[in-house]
């Protein structure tokens, strides 16, 4: 059997539902295969939207996502997409072609070494050297990204390779030495959480995507009521819990609101689970929580006591060692820090100003509208604007580039989720400028009936540098004006095939939202002309501790 066709057979075996990707040259055979099967594939009209879209899939339905590029730019062009998943620790698999091998090293036409490029941005690659390897490459692949932490997993397939004739037989398990993913903690340091927690007194739960990950959502919010503890997220972690629910007090750190970033400075014990103490989540590591014992909850030891002092390390699956705790803690009392954060709850509370057309109105007005919608975002205000005012409800509600910190990811993200969740509205909230990044990809939501819904917060412009620039850069906004409130992302749609529509005061933002939702199956850009001077606050300053935190004066 042709390599290519016993490779595509393989991917069936996985389960594989669909494919993002751009043929090319070097791995013309393989695309020749899949052309006999029932396997979707989605041509993105650029390799870095197929990676964000198969992150998107990944991150809504918790399968695989799955990539195929050719060699030389179209591999180089997934590397964003792979640093992007690799940070938030999303299964890809990504395939790519590459020249025959003995052109290998000789700077062939279209040539790059992606193994080597993307080795630090990866969980594990692969250059198959032999075609009787393919098959267990592929076997191993699926399963290095999806067990222990997820993450992304490069596979390079010479032209050759995939020409070459081998029999198909597809392994049905395998054993990696040296990858032994630990899922239960360790009973004893189990049992001194249990002593720590039972003895503080101002607990709180610091939840991350790790949560998302091990599907723990259920665990995690039956043990904070069964403590009880408040629980604040990481922008990674929204949805962990509900934001309806009454321990949540949402996302924590440089943009949290103040009564969470009081809250977490506060307390005494911090159960930190599936997180990584990430600097936007900490502030200034050497003021994070003074008074805090620190229990760490993470699939990967790596991350325990990498950023910040902990006191019990448990190394495991967050969805079993919570499961652990909830049966073997007993419900305590303790009104005064719950008094203490009612009232932090009232005195603080997220606002902005409400003159002029705000951002934050229209992603208020979005969540009354959309309550159930998957929402992904780009990077800037509009993410930070999105995870303060838009609450989710649900798991996989809330897709968001948080380590890389990527632009132009949110639109194909939506891509990928809507995909995954055709049932589902999803909303990419969205700035000019990194819509702009990918743009292009409206042509594939067009071609292939994708009604993803694109909400602009169109300030003209990269607006959370602008920010930075006004409060630390003496107001010099150098090479931050873009323009785009005098161009038409309404025209810009419409030659794409898709709607579009511009909003240009509060008045029209319902009537809008009425016309999106009238047009489910079609994909709808909207254009809202809004304040450009509008800022992300509260803030907590670079290079400050969570209590230093600038909040808005209304």
């Amino acid at each position: 059997m042709r390599a290519a066709d016993a490779f595509i057979k393989a991917l069936e075996k996985e389960g594989v539902e669909v494919i993002f990707g751009i043929p090319g040259g070097a791995i013309l055979e393989i695309y020749d295969a899949l052309y006999d099967s029932n396997i979707r594939h989605i041509t993105t009209r650029h390799e870095q939207g197929a990676t964000h879209a198969a992150d998107g899939y990944a991150r809504a339905s918790g399968k695989v996502g799955v990539v195929f590029a050719t060699s030389g730019p179209g591999a180089t062009n997934t590397v964003t997409g792979i640093a992007n998943a690799y940070m938030d620790s999303s299964p890809l698999v990504v395939f790519t072609g590459q020249v025959a091998r003995h052109l290998i090293g000789n700077d062939a036409f279209q040539e790059a070494d992606i193994t080597g490029i993307t080795m630090p941005i990866t969980k594990h690659n692969y250059l198959v050297t032999d075609p009787k390897s393919l098959l267990r490459i592929v076997k191993e692949a699926f399963h290095i990204a999806s067990t222990g932490r997820p993450g992304p997993v490069l596979v390079d397939i010479p032209k050759d390779v995939s020409q070459a004739d081998i029999e198909f037989e597809y392994p049905s398990k395998i054993d990696l030495m040296g990858y032994k993913p630990k899922y239960e903690g360790h009973p004893m340091q189990i049992k001194r959480a249990v002593e720590l927690i039972m003895k503080a007194e101002r607990p709180i739960i610091l939840a991350g995507g790790g949560v998302r990950i091990s599907n723990a959502q259920k665990e995690l919010t039956e043990l904070a009521e069964g403590i009880p503890a408040f629980v604040v997220t990481t922008l990674m972690g929204k949805g962990a819990i509900s934001e309806y629910h009454p321990l949540c007090l949402g996302f924590v750190g440089m943009h949290g609101s103040k009564y969470a970033n009081y809250a977490l400075s506060e307390s005494d014990l911090i159960i930190a689970v599936g997180c990584r103490f990430s600097d936007r989540t900490t502030g200034n590591a050497s003021l994070f929580a003074p008074n805090a014992k620190i229990i760490h909850i993470d699939i990967d030891p790596a991350e325990i006591g990498k950023n910040i002092r902990v006191d019990v390390p448990i190394v495991g699956d967050a969805k079993r060692i919570l499961s652990q705790l909830k049966k073997m803690i007993e419900y305590k009392q303790r009104k005064e820090w719950g008094d203490k954060v009612k009232e932090w709850r009232e005195k603080y509370p997220l606002k902005y100003e409400k003159d002029g057309f705000k951002p934050q109105f229209v992603v208020e007005k979005a969540c009354e509208f959309f309550p159930d919608a998957i929402i992904t975002t780009e990077v800037g205000q509009n993410q930070m604007w999105a995870a303060q005012f838009f609450k989710v409800k649900y798991p996989r509600q809330f897709i968001s580039s948080g380590g890389l910190g990527t632009m132009g990811f949110g639109f194909p993200a939506a891509m990928g989720a809507k995909v995954a969740c055709p049932d589902k509205e999803v909303i990419d909230i969205a700035g000019d400028g990194s819509f702009l990044m990918n743009i292009q990809e409206l042509a594939t939501c067009v071609h292939y009936k994708i009604p993803v819904k694109v909400f602009i917060l169109n300030n003209g412009y990269l607006g959370m540098v602008r920010q930075w620039q006004q409060l630390f850069y003496k107001e010099r906004y150098s090479a931050t004006c873009i323009g785009c409130e005098k161009m038409s992302f309404e025209k810009i749609a419409k030659g794409f095939g898709a709607i579009g529509i511009t909003v240009e005061k509060p008045s029209e933002v319902e009537d809008a939202f009425k016309l999106v939702k009238e047009n489910y199956d079609v994909p709808v850009v909207v254009d809202f002309r809004v304040d450009f001077k509008a800022n992300v606050l509260p803030m907590v300053p670079p290079g400050k501790g969570l209590k230093d935190i600038i909040e808005v004066e209304v």
